[in-house]
């Protein structure tokens, strides 16, 4: 159910206006990243720097870029939006969303994409399964990264909208073309430097929110008395106990669709062949430093619902007036979308102010770039080289690298304005993935765990499950009533809905993948070499210290989780 609260918000869309330090922090730190981008273009002249950056990042700087790249204005703005909507569901998207799927990640598939040598996750699929599945893959991807791209324009719009009353086009422009020059000019090298000056920024001009607000709500306690006193219900405080049945909790989900949904296929979807951020580890300078790089960022990614979940919760709490999904929005009411700038305006005088929305713009751009640098790497390896230039030179693929991230800006800029069709920017995220993550998890596992899997099973196998899932969402479009077949429930809501309908993805690419490997010829042993897990040398870490081991840091990431899910049952 929705929230209701006790009063209208004040009309008008501008909150609070910026003082002169405010305004020279974002100065600063606009031209600070500029200054980066210019600085590290003449480390980026070769196809392996400007793409993978040189393979030089150590597991630490590796680590925190793999995350910094997942913690854009989409996840700040998103996931604090979904937490007013959906309560404290929200936080598996962090916490059952990071450990097993970053765990397997870089103590099983890592290995295998850094023995390949590959630069991307198509590309990895046209060593595996040949050239039509990389094309397939490779042009979902592109399209996914340009869509997910849109989706931070349009977060960053909002920010300047609530809190700056600046128009939101100009706001589009200004922020994109920022990125797009920074990007163009240093690769992924100023891409994760960038990233990880942002992941410091995010949190320390993020965290003023969820400390102010908990001293005047008065602590947790307080916190859930005062949710529980504007809801009239708990369900908006528990992670577990109330996913017994479709209609017991707000996001009208069940248990298995967050268990087997979110936290397997979706979870292992992202985290596993999103090359957005595979790409982050496999810039790492060994085969160590690209498995502890997910590992690192798992800690991380749970610690991360302090500044983006626990703000959605005050804002239940104690914002004075009802927010309404985004189609509502407008006539002095303010949408979910809003909850973070509406938060930061709350607490935030000036200064605070200022890094508070430093911090956000920051969060916008380490999505956008991590979703640019992605889209460059695939465009030019995965679609311009295989296909319109064979033999062009290391320098001309820089070029076309460089002109593509323009490209994928443009692009973008059109993409941000269909994030209005949905009540939530987050909505619309978790579609996205369900039409191509998750068929390509199903994939890229099966290809990597199963040597029997031929060419043409891996290609079909993709396109039926991406195509069924776009059929399930468009039959959900024209007809609602299909939702409780696809979700199982007739009470179950949207964001059950995203969740079953990548199980049936994945499942239909399994079973197709399966049934045509077995009545068509597989590659031969030599062809899989590095690419199929049985046929990959694994390093012996036997002689390495328990501390400096991968495992011995994934054992840490569940006990972590084990704990988080036990004090918010």
């Amino acid at each position: 159910m929705t929230p209701t609260l006790f009063a209208a918000a004040a009309p008008g869309s501008r909150l609070i206006s910026l003082a002169p330090a405010d305004l020279l922090i974002i100065v600063i730190y606009f031209v600070m990243v500029l200054g980066i981008g210019a600085y590290l273009k003449r480390f980026a002249n070769t196809s392996n720097d400007f793409f993978m950056a040189g393979r030089e990042m150590s597991a630490w700087v590796a680590g925190l870029s793999f995350l910094s790249a997942n913690l854009g204005a989409l996840e700040l703005m998103g996931w604090a939006a979904s937490t007013y909507q959906y309560g404290i569901l929200a936080a598996h998207f962090y916490w059952i969303a990071a450990f097993p799927s970053l765990a397997f990640l870089g103590l099983v598939m890592m290995p295998i994409y850094y023995a390949s040598k590959t630069h991307s996750v198509p590309g990895y699929l046209h060593l595996r399964y040949g050239e039509a599945t990389r094309a397939l893959s490779g042009i979902s991807f592109a399209v996914m990264t340009i869509l997910m791209s849109g989706i931070n324009m349009y977060a960053m719009a909002i920010v300047m909208k609530v809190v700056l009353g600046w128009n939101i086009h100009f706001s589009i422009w200004v922020s994109s073309l920022t990125v797009a020059a920074y990007v163009a000019l240093g690769g992924l090298y100023s891409a994760i430097f960038n990233e990880v000056l942002q992941f410091f920024l995010i949190w320390v001009g993020v965290l003023t929110v969820p400390i102010l607000g908990m001293i005047e709500a008065g602590g947790w306690t307080g916190l859930v008395a005062r949710i529980h006193q504007r809801v009239q219900s708990d369900q908006y405080v528990h992670l577990w106990s109330t996913l017994g049945t479709f209609s017991g909790n707000p996001m009208g989900v069940h248990w298995t669709g967050i268990a087997l949904g979110l936290g397997g296929v979706i979870a292992f979807g992202y985290w596993t062949t999103d090359f957005l951020v595979i790409q982050r580890a496999m810039a790492a300078k060994d085969l160590r430093a690209a498995r502890l790089a997910p590992i690192i960022a798992a800690y991380f990614k749970m610690m991360v619902p302090l500044i983006v979940i626990l703000p959605g919760l005050l804002g239940l709490a104690v914002l004075p007036f009802r927010l309404v999904p985004e189609g509502e929005a407008g006539h002095g009411l303010h949408s979910f979308n809003e909850v973070l700038p509406l938060m930061l305006a709350r607490y935030c005088g000036p200064g605070l102010l200022g890094l508070g929305i430093t911090a956000l713009i920051a969060g916008f751009m380490s999505g956008m770039a991590g979703n640019l640098s992605a889209f460059a790497t695939v465009w030019t390896y995965d679609i311009y080289r295989p296909y319109l230039c064979k033999v062009g030179s290391d320098a001309q693929y820089v070029v076309v690298g460089r002109w593509c991230t323009i490209l994928g800006v443009i692009l973008s800029i059109g993409a941000a304005y269909f994030v209005t069709q949905f009540k939530s920017i987050m909505d619309y995220m978790q579609a996205l993935v369900s039409f191509f993550i998750a068929p390509l998890c199903a994939t890229v596992i099966i290809g990597m765990l199963w040597k029997r899997a031929t060419p043409k099973g891996g290609f079909w196998g993709l396109l039926a499950g991406t195509v069924a899932s776009v059929a399930m969402f468009t039959l959900v479009k024209f007809n609602h009533s299909y939702l409780a077949i696809i979700a199982l429930s007739p009470d179950a809501k949207d964001m059950a809905e995203n969740l079953y309908r990548s199980i049936w993805s994945w499942l239909i690419c399994i079973i197709v993948t399966v049934v045509v490997s077995l009545y068509t010829a597989p590659k031969p042993a030599a062809e899989l070499q590095d690419i199929v897990y049985c046929y990959t040398q694994i390093p012996v870490e036997d002689k390495l210290p328990i501390y400096k081991r991968p495992i011995f840091w994934a054992t840490g990431v569940a006990v972590f989780f084990a704990i988080l899910q036990y004090i918010f049952w």
